[in-house]
């Protein structure tokens, strides 16, 4: 048992690894656990590195008995949280409870069975063998499962061994996608992941991959969308099968059927994007978090639309007017405050006897790290999503902050310099701060060339109060 600090220590070490190296570790270590290796904490190695083996490409990993099984649902498996079940992504944590389930009571014996022969297979570099018994577990594991599952007495064991309803529901998806794993596995080898972009002919290969689907387990072909959907860069093009086998093009009748799945999968994940968004506060947001969430959102969203033809009566179309509706309001709140709240990271006082002037910078106190960090997410954020102002349908409220934000910071720029020319002591260094923050901020709002023009500005005005 290693001692807490210490897997602190070796955590970290381990999640910054880059990429190649972690993939080398990751294989070794896999391979030193199924050869029954005892020295090394594999599992604190593995969970250590997951965080780097998710950016690699290169996918290939070495094969394991629960990877093997694993191989015809992997395409569904998610990280997202969830508060209720989704019909096409079962969770990752469902995957020790199923196999503990399989392994403790359902198929033992079996289990115990296969994983040997996988082990004996891998480390003998027998990969020839390893097809023909791993489809063969997974259709005595797909029976078990669904037998189990059949009566109400064993629903209720189930929901003992796998902990809640959602994991039970899993598991039936699991066992369906078990008993097409055959297929499954032609569908990948025709996939590849990422797929750039989805063309007539791979339609034609899943038509022909559904088809016998259809024929074998009803109840899993419209999963071949799902799968496809899952490994293609624009997933909603996976949309383009539900049309060829339906013959229709509109939302309505698609959405409708079995065949829809791949539809509500992206709207759950739409609405993901779109809880988070809501989620945001003015006071306290992650710029980069709020943008990726706004990307993520429209690029859905635009994909779906061009894919299919969605009527604004239906209910695809009802469901995607309310979540442009619900991010344009919270995106045009954050937009209206988005010069109050930089501009209070750069306070004004009226200038001339009785403060009967124009207003100047008020350099009398220091930058407050608070309303400046506030100020850099603000900007961070109007620039961020500027691209995706449009499609989200708040463009022209980001072009109205940014077009306020910019005469704002320009004329308290000019201000600053005068005040840099002549400040002293303590309102020197004043200057000095709020000029850095300026520099920051027009480097993200405009470009980091016009910050290092700035910053030369800032360098001459400088220069001038040393030779007086």
């Amino acid at each position: 048992m290693i001692a807490e600090h210490k897997a602190r220590q070796l955590k970290a070490l381990l999640g910054v690894l880059p990429a190649p190296i972690a993939l080398r570790l990751a294989k070794a270590v896999e391979i030193d656990r199924l050869n029954d290796g005892r020295a090394l904490p594999h599992d604190l190695i593995l969970d250590s590195l997951r965080p780097v083996l998710r950016r690699v490409s290169d996918t290939s990993r070495t094969d394991t008995p629960l990877r093997l099984f694993c191989r015809p649902f992997e395409d569904l498996l998610t990280l997202q949280p969830r508060r209720q079940k989704v019909k096409g992504r079962i969770a990752r944590s469902s995957i020790p409870l199923v196999w503990n389930w399989l392994a403790q009571s359902l198929v033992p014996d079996d289990v115990t069975s296969f994983s040997g022969r996988a082990k004996t297979a891998i480390l003998g570099m027998q990969p020839d063998s390893i097809p023909d018994q791993t489809e063969l577990f997974w259709t005595l594991a797909a029976q078990a499962i669904l037998t189990a599952l059949d009566t109400d007495r064993g629903r209720k064991d189930a929901k003992r061994a796998l902990e809640n309803d959602m994991a039970v529901d899993d598991a039936r998806e699991i066992a369906l996608m078990l008993s097409i794993g055959k297929e499954i596995v032609a569908l990948q080898h025709e996939i590849p992941r990422p797929l750039p972009t989805l063309t007539d002919d791979h339609v034609w290969k899943l038509r022909e991959i559904y088809d016998r689907v259809v024929q074998s387990v009803p109840d899993a072909a419209p999963y071949i969308a799902v799968v496809a959907m899952h490994r293609l860069e624009r997933p909603w093009e996976a949309l383009k099968l539900p049309m060829h086998v339906s013959r229709q093009t509109q939302d309505t009748l698609i959405s409708s059927t079995d065949m829809g799945m791949v539809g509500e999968i992206l709207f759950s994940d739409i609405e993901h994007y779109t809880t988070d968004i809501r989620a945001a506060r003015p006071q306290a947001f992650d710029a980069e978090e709020l943008i990726n969430n706004l990307i993520g959102f429209t690029t859905l969203s635009t994909g779906m639309v061009k894919g299919i033809e969605m009527r604004r009566d239906g209910k695809w179309g009802q469901r995607l007017l309310n979540d442009r509706k619900s991010v344009a309001e919270v995106m045009e709140g954050f937009m209206e405050r988005a010069e109050k709240e930089i501009t209070a990271a750069l306070p004004t006082i009226k200038s001339g006897s009785y403060a009967g002037g124009p207003r100047v910078p008020d350099i009398a106190h220091g930058l407050d790290a608070e309303r400046s960090a506030r100020a850099l997410d603000y900007v961070k954020l109007i620039v961020g999503c500027r691209a995706f102002a449009a499609p989200a349908s708040f463009g022209a409220a980001n072009k109205e902050a940014i077009d306020q934000v910019s005469v704002a910071i320009k004329s308290y720029i000019e201000d600053l310099l005068k005040e840099m020319r002549a400040a002293e002591g303590e309102r020197r260094v004043h200057v000095e701060q709020f000029f850095s923050l300026c520099v920051e901020i027009v480097s993200t709002l405009f470009s980091a060339e016009e910050g290092d023009i700035l910053r030369r500005r800032g360098r001459a005005a400088g220069s001038a109060v040393a030779a007086a």
